[in-house]
């Protein structure tokens, strides 16, 4: 008695595995490409600069501000910063 070939064969396995490969590979990039900042887009909580980073300056302000430095301390850093 003959069976047939009505089943999945092993290409039908392979080409099954591909498509589900492909569709995670498709979704990974889709979550990546709409989850990251574009160029140019500010970054939320960045302090805008070239860099994105805080400047020396403002730090120095700020901890003058809150008396964690003396006038002679902020004077100093100041100097050494080149300002």
């Amino acid at each position: 008695m003959m069976w047939g070939n009505y089943g999945m064969g092993l290409w039908g396995w392979g080409f099954g595995a591909l498509i589900l490969v492909g569709v995670v590979i498709l979704i990974g990039v889709l979550v990546r490409l709409f989850s990251t900042p574009r160029a140019g887009a500010p970054v939320p909580g960045a302090v805008t600069g070239e860099t994105g980073a805080t400047p020396p300056k403002q730090i120095l302000d700020e901890r003058y501000a809150k008396g964690e430095m003396t006038t002679e301390e902020y004077q100093e850093r100041l100097t050494g910063l080149g300002l």
